[in-house]
């Protein structure tokens, strides 16, 4: 488990995680026909930005600026998908991008834009994988992956006091 750990080790995962990540959305999306949803689509973002944080970590690993940066990025995909698990359990109301409701549209170019397009609601699950929902399984993952960062966060920082400790 230690191997995991190290620092470029670490980036190296966090960045497959994410390019599959990503990748399987994709897969879904384009190869299974199945449409997302407007926060399935922003729920792609953090892991986009991890693939470019994790370059940046591996080119500069003294720095630890960039696991901070990995930090932010996945707790921020934590409450993104969170927020849309909450969505799905009818926890939280959704926002009206996530519906195709025309209530509020005055101009009637907007709300023949709105009609042609393929509004897909936040709250339905249509793809599952062993029972759950893809915004389950990215608040599952994020959760862990922000608990990994913070773990080898902790590491390096008791790296860089020893290190200190010597000169």
């Amino acid at each position: 488990m230690n191997k995991i750990f190290e620092i470029k080790n670490f980036y190296t995962i966090i960045f497959i995680i994410s390019l599959l990540s990503l990748l399987i959305a994709l897969y879904i999306e384009f190869f299974l026909d199945y449409k997302p949803c407007k926060l399935c689509i922003y729920q792609r973002i953090p892991y986009l930005i991890a693939i470019f944080i994790t370059f940046f970590g591996r080119t500069y690993l003294k720095s630890l600026i960039w696991l901070y940066a990995l930090l932010l990025t996945f707790f921020s995909s934590f409450l993104l998908s969170g927020y849309h698990f909450g969505i799905e359990q009818e926890i939280f109301r959704e926002f009206s991008g996530c519906t195709g409701d025309s209530i509020g549209i005055i101009d009637k170019n907007e709300l023949l834009k709105l009609l042609n397009s393929e509004v897909n609601s936040c709250k339905n699950v249509d793809f599952r994988i062993f029972g759950l929902s893809l915004a389950t399984i990215n608040f599952l993952l994020s959760f862990l992956i922000f608990i990994l960062i913070l773990k080898v966060v902790k590491n390096e920082k008791n790296k860089q006091k020893k290190i200190r400790r010597i000169y």
